[in-house]
Parts: structure tokens; sequence; C-alpha cells
């Protein structure tokens, strides 16, 4: 009788997320993990973080290798690919594979743009008070983190676009650092154009401090509506796994080497 081919283990997810100082953001993130666990009950799903919250990005990498793990997809929870993902993971993932030389680690592209956060974006509006047929006179901002990185900032000014063809009567970006306008001053300039009602609709994932203060500027500014942050919704947990998926099934990207 001959010997039965053995499949290899598909490789680990490490959702990695910026970490904060609030709690409630590594709920968040634990939360979509086993969401993610549950759409993929065959993968081993981890978190590690930047910076703040335990474990580390290192240490998470670094037990998994202990436990006997060989690879490993690192998925940064960004919704952009801005600093974070262009230098401040690949430093840290490219140190861990330096470190850690029998384990292969690739890292995915970040979540978006994607339909399934503006499935996400919609769903929040909807259970903040908008109606599907409020569409056509409700202007929305968008309110991002914010970004220096111009690739990210045009990305996401883009992505107001798309979503704003989809009947919307204007999505507008805002953002809470970095750059110009503010979230207040994307619902004023909305008031301005005549928009009937303005919803604030933050494109963030987790709470913490600067989805408080798009919070913030949404309630100065008299926005009529605001809905909540995307939390770890099953559109995001799909997103995490089709991200993942693509990341396995990329050909002629190389996992990363010292």
């Amino acid at each position: 009788m001959g010997l039965r081919e053995v499949a290899a283990p598909a490789p680990a997810l490490l959702v990695v997320a910026h970490g904060s100082r609030d709690p409630r953001h590594a709920a968040t993130v634990a939360a979509l993990a086993a969401r993610v666990r549950a759409l993929r009950p065959d993968l081993r799903v981890e978190a590690g973080y930047l910076d703040f919250c335990a474990p580390s990005v290192a240490q998470a990498l670094s037990r998994l290798a202990a436990d006997g793990v060989r690879e490993v997809v690192a998925l940064p929870l960004l919704l952009t690919r801005a600093f974070h993902a262009k230098s401040d993971i690949p430093a840290v993932l490219h140190a861990a594979a330096a470190r850690l030389p029998g384990l292969a680690i690739r890292q995915a592209g970040v979540l978006g743009p994607s339909r399934l956060l503006a499935r996400a974006l919609e769903r929040r509006l909807y259970e903040a008070g908008v109606r599907p047929e409020d569409r056509g006179s409700t202007g929305v901002v968008l309110a991002s983190a914010g970004s220096s990185d111009p690739e990210a900032n045009a990305v996401l000014a883009e992505f107001a676009r798309e979503w704003q063809r989809t009947g919307w009567c204007a999505v507008r970006p805002a953002f809470a650092s970095a750059r110009p306008p503010r979230t207040e001053d994307a619902v004023r300039e909305l008031r301005a154009e005549g928009v009937r009602r303005v919803a604030v609709a933050p494109y963030v994932i987790a709470p913490g401090r600067l989805p408080d203060r798009i919070e913030r500027g949404a309630r100065e500014a008299g926005a009529d509506v605001l809905a909540d942050v995307l939390g770890p919704g099953e559109e995001l947990a799909r997103l995490v796994a089709r991200r993942y998926g693509q990341a396995v099934a990329a050909e002629g990207v190389a996992a990363l080497s010292a």
C-alpha cells in the first residue's frame, strides 16, 4: 500500500494592528480575529501590535515559530497603504525574519479600497438612522484618521468619488490628523452647498483617540447622523480572509528574508 501524501498546513494569519492606549482598540481587534477564525476554522489566526498593546508583532511571530509554524501571512489591519504599511510593518517583519530563519513571513496587502468596506460603511449609516431611500438627499463625510502620504489620500479621494456614484448626494473625504479638511470643516462645506442631511461615516476600524476626534468634530458642526466605527463586522472579516487568500495565491511574491 502506497504512502498517503499529507498536505502542508495553510500558513498562519497574523493580523497586524497599530495598537492604542484605548482598551476598546484591542477588544475590537480580538473580536475581528475571532470572527475570521469562525470564517476560516482551518487557519491559525493571531493578532500582533506595532505599539501600546501586547503581544507585539515580534512576540506574536516568536510564539508562532515556537509552536512549529513555518509560514505566516502578516496582514496589516489598515485601510490605506500609507507609512505604516510601507515602512513600519516591513521593517518589523524583516527584523523578525532575520531572528527567526525557520519562519517564512509574507506581507499581505492592506484592506482598502474594497466594495466590502463601502457595504460596512453603509450598514453603519443605516444602523445610525439613515434610510436607504435617503441616499439621494444625504451628503456623507468619509472621515479617516488621515495620512501625510499623498498616495493614501489620493486613494481615499477616489474611493469617496466611487462611493458617491452609488447614489449618495455627495461624499467628501475628511481627516482627523495630518491634513485638512477636518470632519467639522467638511460638514460645514456640505451645509453651505445646500445639502439637506449630512452624515459622518468614520472610515476607521476601531475606537481610539482619532475616532474620538472625528466624533467631536461631527457633533461640533451639527452633523445630522454620526455612524459608528467599522468594528469587527462580517464585511471586515470577509475582507481579511480575502486579502489572506490573495497573499497566499500571489505568484512571484517571495517570503521576507534577512
